[in-house]
């Protein structure tokens, strides 16, 4: 998301909200920072709320007075979303940035669809890939689901089958030793979620979807 802003909204200047009571927030809010100021950027200000706080006015008034090009928020939707409100009902008109714990259809619905304009999230996954795999995919889970739409989790789990199922192939035998080394070996994986390979730090080394919200609805989606 520092790429994206840096690179895609042209941001020089940003501030970061996070929820300091999450370690996967934190992470964000940590990698954001670094990676941002990598590309040339500066973090004018830095704040934090914690998970089940309700008012974020007294924090996001400080901030608008600042002069700043993007604001990344890491957190989950039900905090995130009363703070978009909050934001947007304040004035606070710049992109909103977060992670994957924006996809909720309760985000909209906490915020207003109104106010979820101009925010962008990462995802490993988006409905909206017109890719023939992704829409193949789709198209089969709902017929087998009585027309459930496959969320970021299904697809993540559906690749995960098949990526342990191409490394027990590469492998060759059912040796857990033999398999680990193949899984961590794997060069150009495709799956719905993309094509990957895996790190020396048995991270996936990936794009990832930015999705684009308008009027409380996904509208975008690009891998980046």
């Amino acid at each position: 998301m520092a790429n994206f802003a840096a690179d895609r909204l042209d941001a020089k200047t940003a501030v970061i909200f996070a929820d300091n009571a999450s370690d996967y927030a934190k992470g964000l809010a940590t990698n954001f920072r670094k990676q941002f100021e990598e590309k040339g950027g500066t973090i004018v200000d830095e704040q934090a709320y914690v998970a089940g706080d309700k008012d974020f006015n007294a924090v996001l008034t400080s901030l608008k007075g600042k002069d700043f090009d993007v604001i990344f928020v890491p957190g989950y939707y039900q905090e995130v979303g009363l703070i978009i409100k909050q934001a947007r009902e304040l004035g606070i008109d710049q992109p909103i940035l977060g992670g994957d714990g924006f996809d909720s259809p309760e985000l909209a619905e906490i915020a207003g669809a109104s106010n979820v304009n101009n925010v962008f999230f990462s995802n490993h996954y988006s409905e909206l890939d017109e890719s023939a795999e992704v829409q193949g995919f789709i198209e089969t889970f709902k017929a087998a689901n009585n027309g459930e739409q496959p969320n970021a989790f299904i697809a993540m789990g559906y690749d995960l089958g098949k990526f342990v199922a191409d490394a027990i192939g590469r492998a060759g035998n059912d040796n857990p030793v033999d398999i680990a080394a193949a899984l961590s070996a794997t060069e150009k994986f495709t799956g719905v979620t993309g094509t990957f390979s895996v790190g020396e730090d048995h991270n996936p080394v990936k794009a990832t979807v930015v999705i684009e919200l308008q009027n409380g609805e996904q509208v975008s989606a690009e891998r980046f």
